[in-house]
């Protein structure tokens, strides 16, 4: 089996250093600030999905599946919830959790993954943290990651990044340019995008969509 991307490797042992210090809760995978944020981002995220009727949906770094119980809470039986991450840690609370529901352990960069295609795939805190790694590798990470996902999305994505409209930055914190996120996407993935940097976090989600 292919030798995992480092970055991959420290952002698990970041997160699940989180889940031990701070078991199943926001801080448990990486948000420090309250629920209510955590819980608008989910929002936010499901925002990306236009239509009424049923849809499926892979949450890409699923953590403690905190975006289903989000679905649950609010009875949205719509969507078909499927998640996705490489921590085994998270991935045996998710499934302990909510044993009806289908969660994958793999890597979509590796040459050997079996990602099913869904509709919709969400990718929420992935791009946060960047740890000791320079902004240069974690952009090639992202558009990595941001091209693997493209193929295991039928109708659209969503991701998100720390933004540079800040007070401050901290240097372990991944603060990406929206121009260069646009111009990668409109080049390599589709010109049918949405930037939304209006929900009042210091970050920005970007929906993209299938091109006709």
């Amino acid at each position: 089996m292919p030798t995992p991307d480092p970055i991959h490797v420290e952002l698990v042992r970041e997160m699940e250093g989180n889940l031990a210090r701070h078991g199943d809760s926001f801080q448990g995978v990486g948000w420090t600030k309250s629920q209510a944020n955590a819980n608008l981002r989910y929002q936010v995220m499901l925002e990306l999905i236009r239509e009424r009727g049923p849809a499926s949906l892979l949450d890409f770094g699923c953590g403690a599946a905190h975006l289903l119980d989000h679905l649950v809470a609010g009875n949205l039986a719509d969507v078909a919830y499927s998640g996705l991450d490489l921590s085994g840690e998270y991935l045996k609370l998710c499934r302990a959790k909510h044993p009806e529901s289908i969660f994958y352990q793999d890597d979509v960069l590796s040459p050997d993954a079996r990602v099913p295609v869904h509709d919709y795939v969400v990718m929420n805190g992935i791009f946060n943290y960047k740890g000791s790694h320079s902004f240069d590798e974690m952009w090639k990470y992202c558009q990595s990651l941001l091209l693997s996902v493209d193929k295991l999305a039928r109708k659209g994505f969503a991701f998100n990044a720390m933004t540079k409209h800040v007070d401050w930055e901290r240097d372990d914190l991944f603060h990406l340019p929206i121009g260069l996120v646009t111009d990668f996407v409109a080049e390599r993935i589709s010109r049918n995008f949405v930037i939304r940097h209006d929900y009042g976090l210091y970050e920005y989600t970007v929906y993209v969509y299938r091109q006709n």
